[in-house]
């Protein structure tokens, strides 16, 4: 089991959970130290004091709040701890929510609670039952890193995962980002469509991360002195050019298929070509309705006929 970054309880109503929190992920980016070109000696950041210009020891460094600029309030940990916080030393359960009400951008990291001692096995296992059978998640309090913060506890593979959670007034509002007067043919929402399906997985665990990859071989290359990577062939877009968007969207539909082996060009995926919208004049605003009934019953005939024709077409295979 990973190192616990955390040891305290969960508070679920009278019921009281001692528990451990571990990391629930990993993070394998490649690191860089900032280095002196020159000789290539490792670059350092020293802690140094802004009064007596000298460097201080880890020891001595303590936390101060600014009231103003030229004064400042110092607080220990010892006093962050002693604060009287019912969240201090555990996760408490304030509410149960159904998932889908949660806005996924308030979700910030993840851990697993693991039960500290035998004694929390069956009050642990109480609680997991009790989400799964509800369908609902729990949100929490907890106070840690000098804060208090909003959880989210849901059950991933027999263990209680807790995510940490932006408060709401944390989240800015999008309201001043979304474009405007946009005009959209239903025939390119439905083509929007169409792709987000041709696109569908089951199963994302395949994914890897390929700029890792990528830096793993450069960095190969150069410890052994052999040639670079060929830098790969990447397809930039000239700001500001107007996209036929239809037949980006044909063209997408057409290698989603042709990435999952389903050969053959689609028959809808006709290339469209960019011409202005038509502006109706007021003499076809005034045409007479006769008139346009016959053009629609005309239509309605040509369908007709082409369906009539496939069906003999099966018919005699």
């Amino acid at each position: 089991m990973p190192r616990p970054l955390w040891t305290g309880a969960i508070s679920f109503g009278l019921v009281t959970i001692p528990i451990k929190v571990v990391s629930a992920t990993e993070d394998h980016s490649i690191r860089f130290h900032q280095v002196h070109l020159e000789d290539m000696g490792r670059v350092r950041t020293r802690k140094v004091c802004s009064i007596d210009d000298e460097v201080v020891p880890q020891e001595e460094i303590g936390k101060g709040y600014e009231l103003t600029k030229d004064e400042l309030v110092p607080v220990t940990d010892e006093e962050l701890d002693e604060m009287p916080l019912p969240t201090a030393k555990a996760i408490e359960i304030v509410a149960f929510v159904y998932a889908d009400s949660i806005d996924p951008i308030r979700i910030s990291d993840s851990y697993y609670l693991a039960i500290d001692g035998q004694v929390a096995a069956k009050p642990y296992t109480l609680l997991r039952k009790a989400l799964e059978r509800s369908d609902k998640v729990a949100v929490a309090k907890f106070a840690w890193h000098n804060r208090e913060r909003l959880g989210l506890l849901r059950v991933r593979e027999e263990a209680i995962v807790l995510h940490a959670m932006r408060w709401p007034d944390e989240i800015r509002s999008p309201e001043s980002l979304k474009p405007k007067n946009v005009d959209l043919d239903e025939e390119e929402i439905e083509r929007a469509v169409q792709l987000t399906d041709t696109m569908s997985l089951d199963d994302i665990s395949g994914f890897r991360d390929e700029y890792r990859d990528a830096l793993e071989e450069l960095i190969e290359a150069k410890a052994e002195g052999t040639e670079l990577p060929e830098p790969a062939e990447g397809k930039e877009q000239e700001p500001g050019k107007v996209v036929d968007l239809m037949a980006a969207l044909n063209a997408s539909v057409n290698a989603a298929r042709e990435s999952r082996g389903e050969h053959g060009q689609d028959q809808d995926a006709t290339v469209h070509t960019m011409q202005p919208r038509k502006k109706t004049t007021p003499k076809e605003k005034a045409a007479p309705a006769g008139k346009a009934t016959e053009k629609r019953t005309t239509a309605g005939k040509k369908r007709t006929t082409k369906k009539t024709g496939a069906a003999r077409k099966r018919s005699a295979s």
